[in-house]
């Protein structure tokens, strides 16, 4: 009776022990993955405190940076601005971009402080506008051109033109003496010593094929292409005829001529801004290697980038 006694004691305290060790253990699991738990939670704070400040710290270096403010025309120079404007982000810039539709206020707004630059004009435009309203705007840098073409009519072959082709051509000042100085670059004709940009059918020096230049407004030259022998358009319009300035132009101002040089489309400012940080970037960006090649693959050759 005794050792029977003795057994069932024995018997109760292993059981008793055994439930004792399993709760030990589930009690350790349990404190184990809320550890974890906290672990992770405290890494989650941490995540978030770490982006809140990245966040901050951008924010910070936008605004010690600053916002230029650029005043410019749709197309291209608005989109082209766009493109510029994500890159100056990157480092710290906002670019605040606004479209005129005119080519008066752009101007208006940059002598009067209220924009930093504007974008939408070439040289002699801004130095005619300076001399008309007393502005003293200068360039900061020449972005673009948009160049003049020879493109074909009923004929197609420059080097083979016929004996007394017909030429068309804009019948304004400006772009008249663009086309005949690109019909010189081209050995169609040559004009006189000094003509330049101011040169009209008159300073027709010497003409060995005979050409007819025929004078018409500007948008009406592409109209007459079945007509004549060779049209001379500047790109948008060559756009417009649906001419692709890059596959059919025959013929083209370069980056070199002196039509390009004089009419790259620029950043001005007002005289005495030209150094500032803000305007240095936005040349910077503008003449960039991205945005010469964003410019290059939209615009089909009706938009060139000015390199010096």
């Amino acid at each position: 009776m005794k050792k029977k006694l003795i057994s069932t004691l024995l018997t109760v305290t292993l059981a008793f022990g055994l439930l004792t060790g399993c709760g030990s253990n589930k009690a350790d699991e349990a404190a184990d993955v809320q550890d974890a738990e906290a672990v992770e939670a405290a890494g989650a704070e941490a995540g978030s405190e770490a982006e809140a400040a990245d966040s901050e710290v951008a924010k910070e270096v936008a605004e010690e940076k600053g916002t230029i403010k650029v005043a410019a025309s749709p197309t291209p120079h608005a989109e082209i601005l766009a493109e510029a404007k994500k890159i100056l982000a990157e480092q710290g810039w906002t670019l605040e971009i606004t479209e005129f539709e005119d080519y008066v206020q752009p101007n208006l707004v940059v002598d009067s402080g209220e924009f930093d630059a504007n974008y939408f004009q070439h040289i002699p435009y801004l130095d005619d506008f300076n001399a008309e309203h007393g502005t003293k705007l200068i360039n900061a840098g020449g972005i673009h051109y948009e160049p003049f073409g020879i493109y074909p009519g009923t004929e197609s072959d420059l080097a083979n033109i016929s004996d007394g082709a017909v030429i068309a051509v804009p019948n304004d000042t400006t772009n008249e003496a663009r086309a005949l100085l690109l019909l010189q670059d081209n050995g169609i004709i040559t004009l006189k010593e000094g003509a330049g940009l101011q040169a009209t059918v008159k300073d027709i020096e010497e003409n060995p094929y005979n050409v007819n230049i025929k004078e018409l407004e500007a948008a009406q030259v592409a109209r007459v292409k079945d007509e004549v022998s060779f049209v001379v358009l500047n790109g948008n319009y060559a756009l417009a005829a649906g001419f692709s300035v890059g596959q059919d132009a025959v013929a083209k101002e370069e980056s070199d001529s002196e039509a390009a040089k004089t009419y790259v489309n620029v950043i001005a400012v007002k005289e005495g801004n030209e150094n500032s940080e803000g305007i240095k970037v936005l040349v910077d960006v503008l003449k960039s290697e991205e945005i010469q090649n964003f410019i290059n693959e939209k615009y089909d050759g009706a938009v060139v980038p000015f390199t010096e």
